[in-house]
């Protein structure tokens, strides 16, 4: 050991410092000599004397501090161990692979006080996996949140080189290997304070009934208020239930204040009160039905009243009859498994008539814009904003990307026609250039940004009036000058039609602008067959007194040959899973317009003895197209939200991206079973 151990740095150079005062006093000694002979001789005895101790010092007295020194280093190891060992925090070091190589006692008891050496920490902690410890270029510690045995941990996990362990410059170390050094941090306390600080923040609820002039106008007068009386008690003992409270605002609307925990609650029972409420009946007609908004997770009390806002308006822009929870950028869907109550009333329909009317006479130019793919109701509705537009002496464009084979009759129609200009149809490039600061954009049959024809004209149009039938989503057009959206209507058409009534005194319209909007309300009614209220058995009425020929539509919309065989196929492919439910594939290849198929298919569908909901999947442009359809049993629309799109009770869709026929297919299956599972679906 003497041989091999070498004092080294500062200690040496300690050890060695008298040496160099003994060089420093032979020079001394030198000049003196200079001075006096005599003197100079007395001290060079003294220098003699001092470098004889000094060597002797040296070579005696080293091997006794590397002694002393290497026991201070043993025991200062041995402290250094203990501490570590017994260190109140759980901690390990792991090898490249997640081996745990070493633990102190304390990780040892968090495991359960087992084997640990050479086992893999993911045995342990399910949470931490090889892919979640820190890579080769990152620095930081990672943190991991992990649970065992009841207890919640924040796994602390650091990445140490080798060489900084032995202190190895880099060039001496080729390949560089790595430790992982891990801290459990016991976080459970902290946790369950915070959920219990959380769970006891502040959420607000509005609810609505949503057809309470309805539903007094069923009854005697003399009963009237003891349906309101029921109604009320009813919700007042439902939220007391919950440690809430409720105050009546108006006749027909409640405001309430909850915890939070308790909106979870009313989450689990999926907030029953809506089906309770219909449950009511004193001998009236139409029961009543409510709908309920309510926000949390906000940054202050007006945030979660803001939120509470919303989630009505969505509530209520959806049809009614359902809940909506907002909690910060999250939104969640309860009920909405009725078809919205037509209203027989068209003062809504005057109004917005009116205000539209009001905004296209203040613009210098309208652009009409529908959906991507746009359909025949999309097209019909826009030639109608086009003949408002010209009621108010404005020319109207209509921004298509591609008209469609389906749309061809009704666009040839319109092409070369004296009466029409020439650029009434135009690409959405063309439509971004002619915007200007007074350019009005009206939006028809689609609520949702994502999905228009051209989502830049959205961005660059200050002036935005949408006009739909469909349900309202998270992501609707936000700011729009002019919103008209009534889900119990059957089509887009439908709704410009009547609002074409209140536009001008003795209006008519061109024979060929009815067949249009004639032709959208027959293709989303399936021939009247499904929606088709009171208003639109009138809108029908007016459009055919105007010219509207309903022969001239059908010859519209013959379909080519290979189109009815390839509808019969889908048709003909079709499985019933779990019974009430026909899935089936529409491959259509040599087609136009493949999702206009396969939508038709999923209606056909519906003709077959017991089945309660359609889906028919077709490939196209890289995506799977899945259209849904039923009658009145099933609400089609919560199961396409589910996979990412929405629509109506009856009629949905949705789009799946990078996705296979099959995967697409098991996606559906395992969405209806889910909803069946937890009570969404019967």
């Amino acid at each position: 050991m003497d041989k091999t151990i070498r004092l080294k740095g500062r200690l040496k150079q300690y050890i060695k410092f008298t040496l160099y005062l003994g060089i420093l006093l032979l020079l001394v000694n030198v000049a003196l000599y200079l001075v006096d002979v005599r003197a100079g001789a007395v001290l060079s005895v003294f220098v003699v004397f001092y470098f004889a101790v000094t060597i002797w010092l040296s070579a005696t007295n080293q091997k006794v501090l590397i002694r002393e020194l290497i026991d201070f280093a043993t025991e200062y190891g041995q402290v250094q161990s203990t501490l570590i060992r017994e260190f109140d925090v759980p901690y390990a070091l792991l090898d490249e692979k997640g081996r745990v190589l070493w633990s102190n006692e304390t990780f040892q008891q968090a495991v359960g006080n087992v084997r640990t050496r050479n086992v893999v920490i993911n045995q342990f902690f399910s949470e931490i996996t090889r892919d979640k410890l820190p890579i080769e270029e990152m620095e930081e510690a990672v943190d991991i949140p992990l649970t065992h045995e009841g207890k919640e941990y924040r796994a602390r996990v650091t990445r140490i080189a080798f060489q900084h362990i032995f202190g190895l410059p880099d060039e001496e170390e080729a390949e560089i290997h790595y430790l992982y050094s891990v801290f459990l941090y016991d976080e459970t306390a902290l946790k369950f304070a915070i959920r219990q600080v959380d769970d006891q923040s502040l959420a607000i609820g509005i609810l609505h009934l949503d057809n309470y002039e309805e539903a007094l106008e069923s009854i005697e007068e003399v009963r009237r208020s003891l349906l309101l009386a029921l109604i009320d008690r009813k919700v007042n003992k439902y939220i007391s239930a919950v440690d809430g409270i409720c105050r009546k605002l108006e006749k027909d609307k409640y405001f309430v204040i909850l915890r939070k925990k308790n909106v979870k609650q009313l989450q689990e029972m999926k907030f029953d009160l809506l089906e309770d409420v219909k449950t009511v009946n004193i001998g009236n007609e139409m029961a009543v039905t409510m709908s309920i908004g309510v926000g949390y997770d906000g940054l202050s009390y007006a945030q979660n009243y803001e939120f509470a806002r919303h989630a009505i308006d969505l509530a209520l822009g959806r049809g009614g009859d359902q809940a909506v929870v907002k909690a910060g950028s999250d939104i969640l869907y309860f009920g909405g498994k009725s078809q919205k109550a037509e209203k027989n009333t068209r003062v809504k329909a005057r109004v917005k008539a009116h205000a539209l009317k009001e905004i296209i006479a203040s613009k210098d130019q309208v652009l009409v814009m529908g959906h991507r793919l746009p359909d025949v109701d999309s097209f019909g509705a826009a030639i109608g904003i086009c003949r408002i537009a010209r009621i108010c002496n404005k020319e109207a464009h209509i921004v298509l990307h591609d008209v469609a084979g389906a749309l061809q009759p009704m666009t040839s129609l319109f092409m070369d026609r004296a009466e029409y200009a020439e650029d009434m149809i135009i690409s959405p490039k063309d439509a971004m250039e002619m915007v200007t600061a007074n350019t009005v954009l009206v939006v028809v049959d689609v609520n949702r940004p994502a999905i228009t024809e051209c989502p830049d004209l959205l961005r660059m149009c200050k002036t935005v009036v949408v006009i739909d039938h469909h349900r309202q989503g998270a992501d609707t057009i936000e700011n729009a000058t002019l919103s008209y959206i009534e889900p119990y209507a059957s089509s887009s058409c439908e709704m410009v039609s009547e609002i074409l009534q209140y536009t001008a005194d003795n209006l008519r319209i061109r024979s060929e602008e009815a067949d249009c909007l004639y032709a959208g309300i027959v293709i989303d009614t399936n021939n009247f067959l499904a929606k088709s209220g009171v208003r639109t058995f009138e809108a029908a009425a007016f459009l055919r007194r105007n010219g509207a020929d309903v022969t001239r539509v059908r010859k519209m919309f013959r379909e080519e040959a290979i189109d009815y065989k390839t509808k019969a196929d889908a048709v003909s492919q079709a499985q019933i899973y779990r019974g009430d439910y026909a899935i089936s594939y529409c491959q259509a290849e040599e087609v136009a317009n493949p999702t206009v198929i396969g939508a038709q298919a999923a209606n056909e569908l519906l003709n077959i003895k017991g089945v309660k909901a359609s889906f028919v999947l077709t490939p196209y442009q890289g995506k799977i197209y899945i259209s849904a359809r039923s009658i009145d049993e099933v609400n089609v629309q919560v199961i396409m939200e589910r996979m990412g799109g929405g629509g109506h009770l009856n009629v949905a869709a949705c789009q799946m991206e990078n996705a296979t026929l099959a995967e697409a297919e098991g996606a559906l299956k395992s969405t209806l079973d889910t909803m069946i599972e937890e009570g969404d679906l019967s």
